[in-house]
């Protein structure tokens, strides 16, 4: 199935392996398309790259929100089976103060366990914004400080 794209210069479509195929308007075909955001945390709908196989990029769209429906799904789901970064809402338990240390963390993908190894682990984004890496390479989102409780701050704060 190929969907015109009105508002950017390709189409785009699944090919029978299920893999995204980019055909430019002078019917250049890139198979193996891969949506890279520019900026994933601080603007993850502003700025979206289509890279083929080779990591050349094919494509660009200014603004997610300017995909028509239907190629804006296929993106989105493309983009959902690379990306996996839960943002972490509360902090439940650290089971110690030194590293490494084990953390009880609700998310917004659930209830997560993760091992902090040391400090540099935790970087800051923004002035509201962290991300921390995990002993086993995930990578977790604090989207905004001042939005977690206290005990949750309070807590975090021992390792900033």
């Amino acid at each position: 199935m190929s969907i015109a794209m009105s508002k950017v210069p390709f189409q785009l479509q699944r090919d029978s392996y299920g893999r995204l195929v980019l055909t430019g308007q002078n019917g250049q075909r890139h198979e193996g398309v891969t949506p890279v955001r520019a900026f994933p945390i601080a603007a993850p709908d502003e700025g979206l790259s289509l890279i083929n196989y080779e990591g050349h990029e094919v494509g660009w769209v200014d603004a997610v929100a300017d995909l028509p429906y239907d190629i804006r799904q296929l993106v989105e789901n493309e983009l959902a089976s690379r990306e996996f970064v839960p943002e972490i809402s509360r902090i439940v338990e650290v089971s110690s103060f030194a590293c490494p240390s084990t953390w009880q963390v609700a998310t917004n993908r659930g209830a997560a366990t993760l091992i902090l190894k040391g400090e540099e682990d935790i970087r800051r984004l923004s002035r509201t914004q962290l991300l921390i890496a995990d002993a086993n390479g995930i990578q977790f989102l604090i989207r905004d400080l001042e939005q977690l409780d206290r005990a949750s701050r309070k807590l975090l704060d021992r390792f900033l």
